[in-house]
């Protein structure tokens, strides 16, 4: 059986585990000359999130964009607002992006603009982020 069928094997019994030492075992980062190896570290980062290794998947966020994102694309699709918001005041901007679409898509603009103001208040994309869901939140009255 060829790798990628036994990850989808392991995948299937959420074998973490296996999947992810399979996986991991052909994941490079950023890898200019290998572009499986790239996607291979995509993969990587979707089976820590789905094996629920948020320890792991956050150490990683330090040094990897990947991770990062994943990361708080995890912790936005979970309504995990309050991690979002530590990671925001820890400097991770793009953390402070899913905590406002999280905060506006729950209805709750005035708790987005406000962690903007104090989180990001230079930050021209947060603020704008604010500003197009309260247009949209205009539209609909």
């Amino acid at each position: 059986m060829e790798w990628r069928e036994q990850v989808r094997a392991a995948e299937e019994i959420s074998d973490w585990d296996v999947a992810i030492s399979l996986v991991s075992a052909r994941a490079e980062c950023y890898s200019s000359t290998d572009f499986h190896a790239h996607d291979n570290h995509l993969w990587h980062m979707d089976l820590l999130v789905r094996a629920g290794r948020f320890a792991q998947l956050t150490k990683l966020a330090d040094t990897d964009v990947h991770a990062r994102r994943r990361l708080n694309r995890s912790l936005h699709e979970r309504g995990m607002d309050t991690a979002l918001r530590h990671r925001a005041e820890a400097g991770d901007s793009h953390a402070l992006y899913h905590l406002v679409k999280l905060l506006c898509g729950n209805g709750r603009l005035q708790e987005a603009n406000e962690a903007v103001e104090f989180l990001g208040p230079e930050d021209e994309y947060a603020h704008q982020l604010v500003a197009d869901f309260r247009t949209a939140a205009d539209g609909n009255r």
